[in-house]
């Protein structure tokens, strides 16, 4: 008798939190149609009341393991942190946005469903070892984010920036779609598993197959570097964040690069037999990524852009803690992913609360953004102001904020990966970025006689709440790096994860 194949129960709890994100954007949607140009106060509150209970069910998850839908989401404790950091980042977005939106004259009610699509978007892609699942995340992530960057439409420079974002980031999914099709064509599979398995017998296959996965594998280094911001694809990051609104600025650079490193991180974890290659390669462009970002941040006028190339920095360091991981092996595997998780939290909340800060300045539908329009926040809004100085001291990299633990940790295990010298740069990268941080603070505090002093927003109760949040999360997280870092647990490795996976293919 044939057997009949009887498919595997799908865990809906593992999937509840990404379902729960994606009903409250459909709600919200729901809403606007009902109540057109109406207050966005219950859209608002909808969206933070979904947020929150998305939240709950990633915390309900926290001690299970395992996968669903035939092994295309795997429930684990490194997609767990991610999922609940892109959440806290939408709910951190949705609660001070309101404000600067009536102040550009762009409140349209759309803005909260598309944040919380590309929230799932994002929370696809830290959560499958599947490319083409990958790369459905990644739209859906990108496409919300294309109608978000040109929500000012009035303005040419917000035209541009969704235009150019636009333009390249097709550009950047056609070479990961590309780079999806030889692994297929390479292996016969596109879960990371599968290609696993085919690397440990590498010796036994065509030469050809082998090759082909070696460029499959360059193919998609683009494409996750596009959305990570990584040189040399981060020529979009500057004049697109410059170009969108403050708001839609801070959340793309904390959830798109999340999700973008999340990816890459899931990707090569199981790459170990490739490591002799996608170490290399992932270290020079850390270290490019990072030096670069911070060179070219130097001479920046506009906080932006000065924050833009900031952003392409700090995916220099993540890249450099990736490579780190894979050097560690398996005794240290541990250690080198829970560094990555501290440094997205540390770096998402640090971001956030700056463009929060930074969207004090729009006001009757304009907005400055170079440091002079900076001048006097300090005696305007002496709270905001002061915690954007503790954002700026973090972001540096100087102690005790989480910005600093974050560094050393990644520092710490390039030395035990036996990576000294590109320990060295990210010291001495991270000394030249004190220097354009230091002019953000200084352009806050100026308040010097003949000085044009800045007429700032009022900082509403959402913008306060945001900051004060952050602040409280950058200076806690550096206080209480140990409980924290025991609290998130440590990742699996890959062959754990590779085991769990293993009945599934």
């Amino acid at each position: 008798m044939n057997e009949k194949l009887i498919p595997a129960p799908v865990d809906w709890l593992a999937l509840l939190p990404i379902l729960c994100v994606f009903g409250t954007g459909v709600v919200a949607m729901l809403i606007e149609m009902l109540r057109p140009r109406s207050s966005n106060g219950v859209i608002v509150g909808a969206s933070v009341l979904g947020l929150l209970a998305a939240g709950y069910t990633v915390i309900l998850n926290w001690d299970l393991k395992g996968v669903s839908l035939g092994g295309l989401f795997t429930n684990d404790r490194f997609g767990q942190v991610t999922q609940l950091l892109l959440i806290v980042v939408a709910l951190l977005t949705c609660l001070y946005s309101e404000g600067y939106l009536r102040e550009k004259k762009i409140a349209f009610g759309e803005y909260y469903p598309l944040v919380l699509w590309s929230t799932v978007g994002g929370m696809i892609m830290a959560t499958t070892h599947d490319l083409m699942i990958m790369f459905l995340g990644l739209e859906v992530l990108s496409i919300a984010l294309y109608v978000l960057a040109g929500l000012s439409s009035k303005e040419k420079r917000s035209q541009e920036s969704a235009l150019k974002y636009f333009l390249l980031g097709a550009f950047a999914s056609g070479f990961l779609l590309y780079g999806i099709a030889l692994v297929y064509g390479a292996t016969g599979s596109t879960s990371a598993a599968m290609v696993s398995r085919f690397l440990e017998m590498k010796a036994q296959v065509d030469i050809n197959n082998v090759r082909m996965l070696y460029a499959g594998l360059g193919l998609l280094m683009v494409g996750f570097g596009f959305k990570a911001a990584v040189v040399p694809f981060h020529m979009w990051t500057p004049d697109v964040y410059q170009g969108a609104p403050t708001t839609v600025t801070g959340f793309m650079a904390a959830g798109s690069k999340v999700a973008a490193i999340a990816a890459l991180f899931r990707f090569l974890e199981f790459s170990s037999g490739m490591a002799a290659i996608w170490i290399p390669m992932v270290m020079i462009l850390g270290v490019l990524t990072m030096t670069v970002g911070n060179l070219i941040a130097l001479v920046q006028t506009d906080i932006k852009r000065i924050l833009g190339y900031s952003s392409i920095a700090h995916a220099g360091y993540l890249l450099v803690a990736i490579a780190a991981f894979g050097s560690l092996g398996a005794t240290g595997a541990s250690i080198g992913s829970q560094t990555i998780v501290y440094y997205l939290v540390a770096y998402s909340v640090m971001t956030i609360g700056a463009f929060a800060v930074l969207s004090l300045t729009a006001r009757n539908g304009k907005e400055g953004t170079r440091l002079e329009d900076f001048h006097g926040l300090w005696k305007s809004a002496p709270f905001v102001a002061g915690t954007m100085i503790v954002f700026m001291w973090s972001l540096a990299g100087l102690p005790p904020m989480a910005g600093f633990f974050g560094k050393y940790m990644i520092f710490s295990d390039l030395v035990d990966a036996g990576m000294l010298s590109i320990a060295l740069i990210l010291a001495v990268n991270s000394v030249l970025s004190v220097f354009y941080y230091v002019k953000i603070v200084l352009a806050i505090v100026v308040v010097e006689p003949g000085i044009r002093v800045t007429d700032f927003a009022k900082a509403n109760t959402g913008l306060i709440t945001v900051t004060a949040v952050c602040a409280l999360l950058v200076i806690g997280l550096g206080v209480a790096i140990g409980p924290f870092t025991d609290w998130i647990g440590l990742t699996p490795p890959a062959s754990e994860v590779s085991q769990l996976l293993g009945d599934k293919h």
